[in-house]
């Protein structure tokens, strides 16, 4: 009998944490689904808090294509121009 490890063999490539945003006022953010419809009751309520007391200039909504799967390239393109992503998994 061979045991494999699933691990993978190399390291992946060394990543920096953005900034932490000092205010959402007049902030981008995405709120990205993963398609599931428990998600959507939970961001409507995240998105009126967002606009109603900290006062972003927009919320965008946006679902993936495949709930498990990682997220389109054109849609990660897209979320570079957003100031925070909030994911949500509806399950």
């Amino acid at each position: 009998m061979e045991l494999l490890d699933p691990s993978h063999e190399q390291f992946p490539n060394p990543s920096t944490v953005p900034n932490r945003l000092k205010t959402f006022r007049g902030a981008v953010i995405g709120l990205l689904s993963n398609g599931k419809e428990n998600t959507s009751p939970f961001f409507d309520r995240v998105e009126t808090i967002l606009r109603d007391e900290y006062e972003v200039a927009d919320v965008v909504r946006r679902v993936k294509s495949n709930y498990s799967a990682p997220a389109e390239d054109e849609l990660m393109r897209e979320a570079m121009g957003w100031d925070a992503v909030l994911s949500g998994v509806g399950d």
